[in-house]
């Protein structure tokens, strides 16, 4: 059975799908010796398929894993800046993974590790109506009516954000903790809204990424999903 080169690239672990079309647009992929430089390309697997002239990693079962991202890693697997990566301080054993979306320098908590690009790719999109969930600390005076005014989405500076849930917890002077929960998690989504009800983020946690928990993980601690129960909480999204 066939399929789109780029969806085959990425079920190798290599790249997410998107990056995968991009290696194909720059004219690094080969199939039979044949340079391909579009992603409307179909392949079945049994070809002979390289990335810069390396054979790409055969297709495994899917796994899944849970890490706790430390404040100060960047989630990406080579930084220019020089700054040290998540890839960089994984456990030793780990097969080549890549991230479910991803976490700031600055934020901390649960982050989802795949070898299967395309399950990356999947879990990503929000029409798949998973929340992810984070404890949030903020500085400042937090008003409830302002709180409130994030439950429908807003648009900030030209973008647009989802619906927003968050419940107040203890506070003690001007920092506060709060939970949110919300649909996207787009690029510095949280810290945004914060800053448009004139809140300032001091610390920010991912508890949740849809059914899957932070729980009591350790920092750096990395946790694989068994296999029955990916199965389960995937359901026919993602045939495994």
């Amino acid at each position: 059975m066939s399929e789109r080169l780029a969806k085959f690239i990425a079920r190798s672990g290599v790249c997410s799908r998107r990056a995968a079309e991009e290696l194909i647009l720059q004219k690094r992929i080969t199939v039979n010796g044949e340079i391909v430089d579009k992603p409307a390309f179909n392949v079945d697997g049994s070809e002979k398929i390289l990335l810069d002239g390396e054979k790409l990693p055969a297709v495994e079962t899917t796994r899944l894993w849970l890490y706790y991202k430390p404040v100060g890693l960047v989630t990406t697997h080579k930084d220019t800046n020089g700054r040290p990566t998540v890839f960089e301080n994984l456990p030793e054993g780990l097969p080549r993974v890549i991230s479910v979306g991803r976490l700031d320098l600055n934020s901390e908590g649960l982050l989802l590790l795949t070898n299967n690009g395309e399950l990356s790719r999947m879990l990503e999109l929000p029409q798949n109506g998973w929340s992810r969930r984070y404890k949030v600390k903020v500085h400042g005076l937090v008003r409830r009516d302002r709180l409130d005014s994030l439950a429908a989405g807003v648009t900030i500076d030209g973008v647009a954000y989802g619906p927003v849930k968050i419940v107040m917890g203890e506070s003690q002077g001007t920092n506060s903790w709060l939970t949110v929960t919300l649909q996207e998690g787009k690029n510095r989504e949280i810290r945004r809204l914060m800053k448009f009800v004139g809140l300032e983020v001091a610390r920010l946690i991912r508890l949740s990424y849809g059914p899957f928990q932070l729980g009591a993980m350790k920092k750096g601690e990395v946790k694989e999903v068994p296999l029955k129960t990916l199965k389960e909480q995937l359901g026919e999204k993602f045939p495994l």
